[in-house]
């Protein structure tokens, strides 16, 4: 197959460095011509002047105005091919639309040889290939960024600081109007290490095109280029003027609506393309997920909390004569509710009648033994309007816990009406109902158990309740348990029952103590013993009559 050379490349290839009358050339140098055409890369030959002996035809193509006989180094060519190149090194530059790779190379004892190499595809791919790799890591990290916090603010303020690092020059989040607040935003800019923080009104978010159909969820909402010098001056950080480049973004949420991105870039930067549009909307959406689940987390928490309130162990108040202190541990630490409960009941304003404390255990854990529990404590407030006897009250309570829904109604509890005595004294009328007995503490040290017993609440028709008195002294305490301390399994094996003995030895080593520090050193002893292994709920509650002064 022949083919045809252009006559531009041929004329080149046909001139010489030679003089006019210097001899016709040799089968040496047409030899070496070919050598250099047959090269893959383009090649120009120097003397050790730098002058150009020879260039082969690629090289025409990539630097036309390098021309035989003339410096190589001379006119636009000066770029290519520097003095201060060292041999053997390759290094790229840019000539117009190309990208050249060029290397200089020793040839023979009185030449030397630039090679010519057009990489612009190969330049292309690697910078599109960068490009993907940075943006891949930028979209990892702001996963990993947005994804560490449930809150709402934090999220936002971590979605436009990393706009800002890799977007645009300002970046701005709207959140959506609460109920009928206004929608708050934060902005941050380039260069500033502080936020920018307020508020805007509906009637400003409608004057923005697409920002209220963002704000307010509508699907689908596509991204808006606005005009800067249209934009309500809220929109901009000072000192970027009415020329640049905005973009508008709905933060898409899960099934609610997360807010809107609000991009700017200055003016004489690059404005947004298609492409940067793509990464943009790919980041909005990992932001508004974010955002959305911080927002839902916390208005689920807010609800928790508001349901969960009257579940918690109330504060114990300071009362005429007595100390009282409580501790109660969940086995779902998270909740921080069970099936273990303690209270106290007052009399209210008019009414007649002593406080009475209670301590109870329903059947099974976590948030369904923590509402019969609350069940259990509002039926307590409910029946006191009737009767304040102790062992009267599990009678009642127990019909009530009969007829309740509840799949497994099941209560053990001790209740204790606190009667003040003479000298100091400090009397409980206990009814215990399926329950471990309470431990009297007395002055000396010694740790007594109470004889007092009863028949499982909301089981049977009837229940027995044998009730006792109890005279405390001052400075003596009545302590009031959950079986969660004394079937707590651990020790040194791991395998050990703590057992009723144990907490009697424990409980007589708090003699002289006042009964907060009392009930804290016992929850110490059960932590300690199960060594972190949470099993069942814990709950103490302490009744201790005031130490004469």
């Amino acid at each position: 197959m022949t083919t045809t050379r252009p006559a531009r490349d041929t004329d080149r290839m046909r001139q010489s460095t030679h003089a006019a009358d210097d001899p016709p050339r040799g089968p040496g140098e047409e030899l070496l011509r070919a050598i250099v055409e047959a090269c893959g890369e383009g090649v120009v030959l120097c003397d050790t002047d730098g002058v150009v002996v020879m260039v082969n035809a690629a090289a025409a193509r990539m630097a036309p105005e390098i021309l035989p006989g003339r410096p190589a180094a001379s006119g636009g060519a000066a770029a290519l091919f520097g003095h201060d190149h060292p041999e053997g090194d390759s290094r790229e530059v840019g000539r117009g639309h190309l990208r050249l790779r060029v290397r200089r190379e020793a040839f023979g004892i009185a030449h030397h040889a630039w090679y010519l190499r057009d990489v612009t595809a190969e330049s292309a791919r690697t910078d599109a290939l960068l490009a993907e790799r940075r943006r891949t890591e930028f979209l990892v990290e702001a996963g990993r960024r947005l994804s560490a916090s449930l809150n709402t603010r934090r999220c936002a303020r971590t979605a436009v600081e990393l706009a800002v690092s890799f977007l645009a020059d300002a970046a701005m989040v709207v959140l959506p109007p609460a109920g009928r607040r206004q929608a708050g935003w934060l902005r941050s800019v380039a260069g500033q290490h502080s936020l920018q923080e307020g508020a805007v009104t509906a009637a400003s978010t409608a004057r923005v095109p697409g920002l209220a159909e963002a704000l307010a969820g509508f699907p689908p909402v596509p991204s808006r280029w606005l005009d800067p010098g249209q934009a309500p001056e809220w929109l901009l950080p000072d000192g970027f003027g009415q020329a640049g480049h905005l973009l508008v973004t709905p933060l898409p949420g899960n099934g609610v609506p997360a807010g809107a991105l609000v991009l700017a870039r200055r003016e004489g930067g690059p404005a947004f393309d298609e492409e940067a549009e793509i990464l943009v909307r790919v980041f909005a959406a990992r932001a508004g997920a974010a955002i959305s689940a911080a927002a839902l987390y916390q208005e689920q928490s807010a609800t928790n909390e508001i349901l969960t309130r009257d579940l918690l162990p109330p504060a114990l108040p300071v009362l005429a004569g007595l100390e009282l202190a409580g501790s109660l541990r969940s086995a779902q630490q998270a909740g921080l509710i069970g099936g273990d409960f303690y209270d106290l009941y007052l009399s209210g304003p008019g009414a007649a009648g002593e406080p009475l404390v209670v301590l109870g255990d329903v059947c099974g854990k976590g948030a369904r033994a923590a509402v019969l529990a609350g069940q259990v404590r509002q039926s307590l407030r409910t029946l006191l309007l009737l009767e304040r006897r102790p062992e009267h009250l599990t009678s009642l309570l127990n019909r009530s816990l009969l007829a309740s829904p509840s799949p497994n109604p099941y209560v053990t509890l001790v209740l204790g009406a606190l009667r003040t005595g003479q000298r100091g004294h400090v009397l409980l009328d206990l009814a215990v109902a399926g329950h471990p007995p309470p431990l009297i503490l007395r002055r000396d040290g010694t740790v007594q158990e109470v004889t007092a017993g009863g028949s499982l609440l909301g089981a049977l028709q009837e229940t027995v309740v044998t009730p006792v008195t109890v005279d405390l002294a001052p400075g003596e305490l009545c302590l009031l348990y959950s079986d969660g301390i004394t079937e707590a399994v651990g020790g040194p094996t791991g395998r050990q029952m703590y057992g009723g003995q144990r907490l009697k030895s424990a409980l007589s080593t708090c003699a002289g103590m006042p009964a907060s520090a009392a009930v804290e050193r016992l929850e110490q002893i059960s932590t300690e013993w199960l060594a972190g292994d949470v099993q069942d709920d814990r709950a103490l509650l302490a009744v201790q009559a005031r130490p004469a002064r």
